[in-house]
């Protein structure tokens, strides 16, 4: 379990029957040569010269410029180790000239390494049990959520889910929380939480995210939150147009609903999970898009129809944008007014649309099951939507998990079949009128990949008998 970017020379000293951390343990003192300046206005010089040659330390992240403790006011460059001070052919030119012109002088250096100096994966190399290849899986990977870590300890590792959890708390200043989840997340919970453990620090899991621009606050523990796809959260609502209105099926605390709102985008928002509602109300309330979202708490096959209905049935919400406007602090009053009215004249107003363009359905493990809502829809609306008009039906974003097989054209076939089953019409990447693509997102296990499916909604669902 060595770690290949620290030669053995510098790895620390290895107590693999360690059962609780002892910092102390970890102090090794190591022989190396020095370059001694005593001049200051030299050192970037002597830098220079010593980086192209080769002959400097570069092992991170040991600095290798250090006060040199035996001559008053002057510093030195830790040397590689196959140098010594007292024997010149080890010396190369470079080093021979540097100290030929009184620019350096070599000594020995004794370079004592503490807990303090080693990175998280070098003492967890140094305590944790050999594991064989086929289980081996670094325990020092997490997902960061606010101030809480959250790891995935394999079954070899729970002997040392302490040790694990102290060694992560310590070596990351911005956490002060380490859980371990004790089940798949689902496995427990509607609600796509899971049971934990905290590892190390207070069992306190009210964090404060920040994603795209916006700010999240909310319990870890009672919500779903995922770090790594905020690449594929902006992906999305990136495709959002302003003055759109898009219909969140499963919106969690909000990180499609929230960006979207800040772009002007409408968004009725909607979780099942009273925790994430409150949370997704605070966040509209916080990042100040209460004008363009809106926050409900009921199952989502309910609210893909009641939402549909009630965007066509009731008045549609207005937003006036005003623009930004400079006025010289020196303008006259004339010059304030007119400016002023030019304002009021560019006034631009939104007005949300009576149908969705896009339908956002965030729950991998189960959304596929609720497409049956979107049969008959718009049943009666026909003249709303292309050819009679320029309005085209809405794109369906499902995010999906899927077997993996041995090649994508599998795995897209599979989840057209799986789709087409569910709602009722026959879905094919190579039908025009559904503009269908299918996006991989993430490896979730080693056979389970997860995928988002954008399609149109077919006609023949959307117009049919509900």
């Amino acid at each position: 379990m060595n770690s290949p970017d620290l030669p053995e020379l510098f790895q620390p000293p290895s107590n693999r029957s360690m059962q609780t951390l002892d910092r102390s343990f970890f102090r090794k003192v190591i022989p190396l040569a020095a370059a001694s300046v005593s001049d200051l206005k030299q050192i970037a010089n002597v830098r220079k010269e010593l980086e192209k040659s080769g002959d400097m330390l570069k092992v991170n992240p040991i600095k290798p410029l250090r006060e040199d403790e035996t001559t008053s006011g002057a510093k030195c460059f830790l040397l590689a180790p196959q140098i010594n001070a007292h024997e010149p052919k080890t010396w190369s030119p470079t080093i021979a000239k540097l100290v030929e012109i009184k620019l350096a002088k070599l000594r020995p250096y004794d370079l004592t390494l503490t807990y303090d100096d080693w990175t998280m994966h070098n003492i967890l190399e140094a305590i944790l049990p050999e594991i064989p290849d086929e289980e081996k899986e670094t325990p020092a990977g997490f997902a960061q959520v606010g101030h809480v870590a959250h790891v995935n300890l394999r079954t070899p590792y729970l002997p040392y889910k302490c040790l694990i959890g102290q060694v992560l708390l310590d070596k990351n200043p911005t956490i002060s929380t380490v859980i371990n989840k004790t089940f798949d997340v689902g496995a427990e919970s509607v609600f796509r939480t899971f049971p934990y453990e905290v590892l190390a620090g207070p069992d306190n899991l009210d964090v404060v995210v920040h994603e795209s621009g916006c700010e999240f606050r909310f319990n870890f523990g009672k919500v779903y939150w995922n770090s790594r796809l905020g690449t594929e959260h902006a992906r999305l609502f990136e495709t959002f147009q302003e003055g759109e209105v898009v219909c969140d099926v499963m919106a969690g605390v909000g990180p499609f609903a929230i960006p979207a709102g800040k772009r002007k985008v409408f968004v009725r928002a909607n979780d099942l999970n009273p925790d994430s509602h409150a949370s997704l109300q605070d966040a509209i309330v916080r990042n100040k898009v209460h004008e363009f979202v809106t926050a409900s708490c009921e199952d989502g096959r309910d609210f893909i129809r009641k939402a549909t209905a009630e965007l066509a049935q009731t008045p549609p919400r207005k937003v006036s944008l005003k623009p930004r406007t400079k006025v010289s602090r020196n303008a006259s009053d004339a010059e304030k007014k007119a400016c002023e009215e030019a304002a009021k004249m560019s006034v631009k107003t939104l007005v949300e649309p009576s149908a969705f363009s896009h339908y956002v359905m965030n729950l991998p493990a189960s959304a596929i099951e609720f497409l049956d809502a979107f049969r008959g829809v718009y049943q009666g609306r026909e003249l709303e939507f292309a050819p009679h008009t320029l309005q085209k039906l809405p794109f369906i974003h499902l995010y999906l998990f899927q077997a993996k097989h041995p090649t994508e054209e599998q795995e897209h076939q599979e989840t057209c079949e799986r789709i087409s089953k569910h709602i009722g019409a026959q879905v094919r990447m190579d039908d025009p009128n559904l503009e269908m693509e299918i996006r991989y997102v993430r490896l979730v296990a080693p056979k389970k990949k997860m995928f988002c499916a954008s399609f149109r909604l077919p006609r023949s669902v959307a117009f049919c008998e509900p």
